[in-house]
């Protein structure tokens, strides 16, 4: 039985783990932590700080705000607990907690807990290691209209794998209005949508003369990313401390 502190339990990720981990025998919420803190219709106690809740767990998971990685990195320290983050919008401040971090115990960090996009990562870097000098790569991203961050973490985290690809020769360009002048070869362009309710969708154009290529991933409802968050959660409470992502669930 994996004991699971859910951060950011009442929101609307937190209430899909909720339900989708009430279902499995293997894994039981003993925790929510939330500035909401009305009880989880799922029976679990709700705290507004981590430092509150007083019980034993095997693992944190985290769905909240960039801000809360602050107390989540200290108290997963002291209680030698692993660490799943799934928040996006984190700044470099934050990766550094979590790295430190990750020298004491398991810490996992992803911009898409979908195992698709982390297929649809593969994909992308092996075409671009093969068109890169004749074709054109420009990212959208679409997400529904209460998304805070853009582009998304998961846009941002496709394009830095296909410039590490490229052994760092691409350059970023983030929108195009206003702009004068030809696009450049070196450029990989990214665009945010936002409107509905749409829980995300991206796609990767490669653009060359007299073709297109486009691989895109669309997420049609949050359950996918819980899933993934749960598949990630039974992965890491066996390993060792160290900085794991989707990369290493899939080859495990």
């Amino acid at each position: 039985m994996i004991r699971t502190i859910l951060s950011g339990c009442n929101g609307k990720m937190g209430s899909v783990i909720s339900e989708i981990a009430a279902g499995r025998p293997d894994m039981k919420i003993v925790a929510g932590i939330d500035m909401n803190t009305q009880n989880s219709a799922f029976g679990y106690p709700v705290f507004e700080t981590i430092d509150q809740f007083s019980g034993k767990a095997d693992i944190i998971i985290d769905f909240s705000r960039p801000e809360s990685i602050s107390a989540l990195v200290p108290y997963a320290v002291r209680t030698r607990t692993a660490l799943l983050v799934a928040t996006t919008g984190l700044e470099q401040e934050h990766t550094e907690l979590l790295e430190q971090a990750a020298a004491t115990v398991p810490v996992f960090h992803t911009a898409n807990m979908s195992l698709g996009v982390s297929l649809v990562k593969e994909i992308c870097c092996r075409v671009a290691s093969v068109l890169y000098d004749s074709f054109d790569i420009e990212i959208t991203e679409f997400h529904h209209n209460q998304k805070a961050d853009a582009p998304s973490g998961t846009a941002l985290m496709l394009a830095k794998a296909i410039k590490d690809e490229l052994s760092g020769s691409k350059d970023f360009i983030y929108g195009r209005s206003p702009q004068t002048g030809k696009r450049k070869n070196r450029e990989i362009g990214i665009h945010a949508i936002r409107g509905g309710t749409m829980p995300g969708e991206h796609s990767v154009l490669f653009a060359g003369p007299d073709e297109i290529i486009e691989i895109r991933h669309l997420a049609l409802s949050r359950k996918i990313f819980a899933l993934g968050a749960l598949r990630a959660a039974r992965f890491l409470v066996a390993q060792g401390a160290g900085l794991y992502n989707m990369d290493n669930t899939i080859k495990e």
